[in-house]
């Protein structure tokens, strides 16, 4: 009895991990000091790296991401020090740069929803096998 409940207590707290990834760019701790002496898209590079995204439409910013995930096992996902450098591009030069960190930045959920696609055809798992019979050839044949 002694061994089950060592075993379960064991498996208990394998399963209560607590781990953090870092998602996107690792910022230095004095990432203002360092922007602020930025004048050229060679030394952003030089010093941050490759944008994770360019704007499109409008000024041209580089945009820069980074947020560290916490696992804390059966617990939903967390994220905190989340940190974006915007870079305002115009040609070879930085003309502006701005730093948003978790306060900043407004809190977004996901809905649970799902977009109803027009016209889609919704299959039960039936339904599903028998359209899929006659759509694959025989292992071997080369087809």
């Amino acid at each position: 009895m002694k061994k089950l409940l060592i075993l379960v207590l064991t498996l208990i707290v394998a399963a209560c991990t607590f781990q953090t990834k870092h998602r996107g760019y690792v910022f230095p701790d004095d990432l203002e000091s360092q922007v602020a002496g930025i004048k050229t898209t060679a030394q952003l590079q030089d010093k941050i790296g490759d944008p994770l995204a360019k704007t499109v439409y409008g000024d041209t910013v580089w945009i820069y991401y980074g947020m560290d995930e916490n696992y804390r096992g059966p617990l939903p996902h967390t994220y905190d020090n989340k940190t974006v450098l915007l870079a305002w591009v115009r040609g070879n030069q930085v003309v502006k740069t701005q730093i948003l960190h978790d306060k900043d930045l407004p809190e977004i959920t996901m809905d649970d929803d799902e977009t109803q696609i027009p016209a889609a055809v919704e299959l039960n798992a039936i339904q599903e096998l028998f359209n899929n019979i006659g759509r694959f050839s025989p292992a071997g044949m080369g087809q």
